[in-house]
């Protein structure tokens, strides 16, 4: 007969405290660090529970998913196009209720004012017609459709700066094309439909990218650049202009090399700037001045 051994191995342990609170008892432990925590600090695992620094920890470690560019997945709903086509529904309310004389006519775009308010490249495809609602409608219904997407494929910035350059490009594209002194010169232009062509571009090097068949937007061209010829008012010139910037970013976005993104993105889009800025140069440099302010 043996007396009893107090503090043997035999003793049941004492449980500990929480790592995080003190305070409080703790009867399981991290199965990643083994520290001991408290209901508190638990957070379901694979197997066991797991404490927040290592739960943590492991969130670093693990890659965040990329888009076609390398750039961020975008996490929830696509706001830069619902911001775009917020931004587009509030100056037409502002056309609306200012007026033409007072406000539209500032932002518009002509090639005689383009050299003098340079600005008007980019904000003209921010404006809309103020008698013919279907203009906004059917161009923030295109964005809406082909936009959405697209920020979840590209990534909010390149998605952004795709949109912006096809706009720009596609005033640029107006200037190019207008012949000095005569109706064209002098003709304002406006509305999103450079930048909408310019997503459009950016669907043939994404349908390569994914090995996707071409054939399926032959359609969608053909009808997008018939209707400037049926539809009265309509600048085809835009429109090919968003376009012909829309591919070519869209190349530099999706086909550059996987170690170099980053820098092809940002090159690239910086090069397709200063190129358009080259041409805006060369053509005003062509053209007498007194034409400027026609």
């Amino acid at each position: 007969m043996s007396e009893p051994q107090f503090g043997s191995a035999n003793q049941p342990p004492q449980p500990s405290v929480c790592k995080n609170h003190p305070e409080t008892t703790a009867y399981v432990r991290c199965q990643r660090c083994g520290e001991p925590i408290c209901a508190r600090c638990m957070n379901e695992a694979v197997v066991g529970v797991q404490c927040p620094q290592c739960v943590k920890a492991g969130a670093k470690a693990v890659r965040a998913p990329k888009t076609i560019t390398g750039a961020k997945q975008v996490q929830g709903r696509p706001y830069v196009t619902y911001t775009l086509i917020g931004v587009n529904a509030v100056v037409w309310l502002l056309q609306l209720t200012i007026g033409w004389q007072a406000f539209s006519s500032w932002f518009v775009f002509a090639p005689f004012l383009g050299v003098e308010e340079p600005w008007r490249f980019l904000t003209s495809s921010f404006l809309h017609s103020q008698t013919a609602l279907y203009h906004i409608l059917f161009n923030m219904f295109a964005l809406y459709s082909v936009g959405t997407q697209f920020e979840y494929i590209l990534g909010r910035w390149h998605y952004l700066t795709l949109y912006l350059l096809s706009a720009f490009g596609g005033s640029v594209a107006v200037l190019l094309l207008a012949q000095p002194g005569g109706d064209s010169w002098v003709t304002p232009v406006l509305g999103a439909s450079g930048a909408i062509f310019g997503l459009f571009g950016a669907l043939i090097p994404y349908y390569r990218s994914i090995g996707s068949d071409l054939r399926g937007l032959a359609g969608l061209f053909a009808i997008n650049l018939a209707i400037p010829f049926f539809v009265p008012q309509v600048s085809w010139q835009g429109h090919l202009g968003g376009l012909v910037v829309g591919v070519l970013v869209g190349y530099l976005f999706m086909w550059a090399p996987r170690d170099r993104r980053l820098m092809v993105s940002i090159g690239g889009s910086v090069v397709v700037a200063l190129g358009l800025v080259g041409l805006i140069a060369l053509k005003y440099s062509q053209v007498d001045a007194a034409l400027y302010l026609f």
